[in-house]
């Protein structure tokens, strides 16, 4: 990394420190209460300050090292529409994915609400985006910003990196031995798992996604109570993501080159920067000649117009050219970086149901769907695919969730490739909708599953007391009705019913007479609708009150599901009189008029 990072600073400064010291000269200036000249002195090595004592972001992972052209013409800020046809170097580097672009400055937003005395430009985070992903590998996200295939930086062994074993059991980067650093802002999984926020509101907080990742790496930032306004904090900050004096000069250079503008290009059409600071230099520098000398002694006389054919090397040295001459060495193969060789992934063709008739399900509202939501994952001729990523998302009118609350979830399929979605919890809204599914970093077929919610129901009914319900002719019971609701033996809560009085038990037809419920303006009603029980079944009507009609009368509840209970109400005068009318056994009886009485 120092010999190819040292050869690009050749080309527009004298040195690294050169470029650190204009950097920082331009950002005090342009700090708040700056004016004029930079009222700070230019920050060196020595002033640099220390960064957190936590783990850096990144784990210290590789990044781009390609330098912004130190001398080029500022770039537009107007957007460009398509891809440019003709720009120089310039330009080209001042191009930023539309997408990508929105994720920065929607981060940049949210922090100027929750975080206003950071100060956090959203150059700030385009530059390490810049470094850490060349801009997602130029944009390559969906329409959710979600990137196109998983970004990972090589595997964190100690083998020429920092030595982080497994933290997140393979979850982020498909890797159960050591982490790797992940997505577009190239946090490492453990700090992923504190620093992860949701920046596009879908419910989750994904690394593979850019406003995630944006809005997570502006958090990071701001920590401590940084004002990134101040020269020292903004310099703390960029260490803390990777604790390097090349990375923060380096990224300082870009904060700077973004202030100028920046043209925004459609996602996928952005460059995507050559050189990274772990890269062994394909070409070494050589002294005395550039090319391979002539060969000692040709096999044959060269015909005219031909050069002559060198001699094969010697089998005791195959790597050195005849005649021992060493001033040419053979360019090595070009190693496929980690990060761009083929993973698990590229070998998934499609999902498949792990068991075809749990496609569809029911589960009352408020309650756990019984059956597994699951997915394999199989390559064309059907073998399973183990540490990839499914996703599961639930689309549709609904306000079901999985456990937790989330309607998205991706799990990391299992040794016979099955990822199972956690656990489906139905809510209030009834009706049906789907969960699909995906293979997180590629298009293929998934499978969908069917599910609907039903109201919730009661199968019973049964009185919450041993009251008697009786009144005398225009008077109000003294006691409210009420009745508990179980399903299948378990409290029905929050389940609807309806109380009629009706005219029989074989004439469910609403009754015209005898006890009521007050309705508007204390008008009779004899059927209420909408009831609902609590959350522990029980069901308390409204107050009852008798017309003048004494008799024996019918109150009947039913609720959502078919449970039905009668409750008998009883309106008799005070005098005991039976509700027929007829006199009660011991009630004095007058005498009848003798004949003589009335001759």
């Amino acid at each position: 990394m120092a010999a190819h990072f040292g050869s690009r600073l050749r080309k527009g400064a004298a040195s690294t420190a050169v470029a650190a010291v204009a950097v920082a000269a331009l950002s005090a200036s342009q700090a708040p209460g700056a004016v004029g000249a930079n009222v700070n002195p230019p920050a060196t090595a020595l002033d640099t300050p220390a960064p957190d004592a936590v783990s850096d972001a990144t784990g210290s992972s590789p990044y781009y090292t390609d330098l912004p052209p130190l001398h080029s013409p500022a770039p537009s800020s107007s957007p460009v529409i398509g891809t440019p046809v003709s720009r120089g170097e310039g330009e080209a580097a001042g191009e930023i994915p539309a997408t990508v672009l929105d994720a920065y400055k929607r981060a940049e937003a949210e922090l100027r609400d929750s975080k206003p005395g950071c100060n956090l430009p959203w150059q700030l985070l385009a530059a390490i985006g810049k470094v850490e992903s060349g801009q997602a590998r130029g944009g390559r996200v969906d329409a959710d910003g979600t990137t196109i295939g998983r970004i990972l930086g090589p595997q964190l062994d100690g083998n020429g990196f920092a030595l982080i074993k497994d933290t997140d059991h393979g979850a982020y980067d498909g890797n159960a031995a050591y982490d790797q650093a992940i997505g577009p802002m190239q946090f490492i999984p453990s700090t992923w798992a504190w620093a992860g926020r949701d920046g596009n509101s879908d419910g989750k907080a994904d690394p593979n996604n850019v406003y995630d990742a944006a809005l997570a790496a502006g958090h990071y930032l701001c920590r401590g109570d940084r004002d990134l306004s101040r020269d020292g904090d903004l310099r703390s900050a960029i260490l803390s993501y990777n604790n390097s004096t090349d990375y923060l000069n380096l990224v300082l250079n870009w904060v700077s080159y973004y202030r100028k503008g920046v043209h925004t290009v459609p996602d996928g059409t952005g460059g995507l920067p050559t050189h990274r600071s772990d890269e062994t230099p394909a070409h070494p520098a050589h002294s005395g000649t550039t090319g391979p000398s002539a060969p000692a002694k040709p096999t044959k006389p060269a015909k005219p117009g031909k050069p002559a054919k060198p001699t094969p090397p010697s089998k005791s040295d195959p790597g050195t050219p005849a005649g021992g001459d060493h001033t040419s060495t053979p360019k090595p193969p070009t190693p496929t970086p980690p990060w761009d060789r083929p993973t698990a992934t590229d070998t998934v063709d499609h999902l498949a149901y792990t068991d075809p008739a749990a496609a569809e399900s029911t589960a009352m509202a408020g309650h756990a769907f019984t059956g597994k939501v699951a997915a394999r994952a199989e390559t064309k001729d059907g073998k399973a695919v183990p540490k990839v990523r499914i996703r599961f998302t639930i689309t549709g009118d609904t306000d079901a969730t999985f456990a937790g609350g989330e309607t998205v979830a991706a799990v990391t399929t299992d040794v016979k490739g099955v990822a199972t979605a956690p656990a489906l919890q139905a809510g209030e809204k009834t009706g049906a909708f789907k969960i699909t599914t995906a293979l997180v970093g590629r298009q293929v077929k998934g499978v969908d599953y069917k599910a609907s919610v039903t109201p919730r129901a009661a199968d019973a009914l049964a009185p919450a007391d041993d009251k008697a319900h009786t009144c005398v002719p225009g008077g109000e019971f003294a006691d409210a009705v009420q009745v508990k609701a179980t399903y299948k033996g378990a409290v029905a809560d929050r389940v609807e019913a309806t109380a009629t009085l009706i005219k029989a038990d074989d004439d469910p037809a609403e009754n015209d007479k005898g006890p009521y419920f007050k309705g508007a303006d204390d008008k009779p009603v004899r059927t209420l609708t909408g009831l609902k029980t609590d959350d522990k079944g029980l069901l308390t009507l409204p107050k009852l009150y008798a017309d003048d009609t004494a008799g024996t009368y019918l109150l009947r509840i039913t609720t959502t599901g078919g449970a039905t209970l009668t409750v008998q109400l009883t309106v008799a005068p005070a005098d005991g009189t039976p509700a027929d009318g007829t006199p009660a056994a011991d009630d004095p009886v007058e005498p009848s008029p003798s004949p003589s009485a009335t001759s």
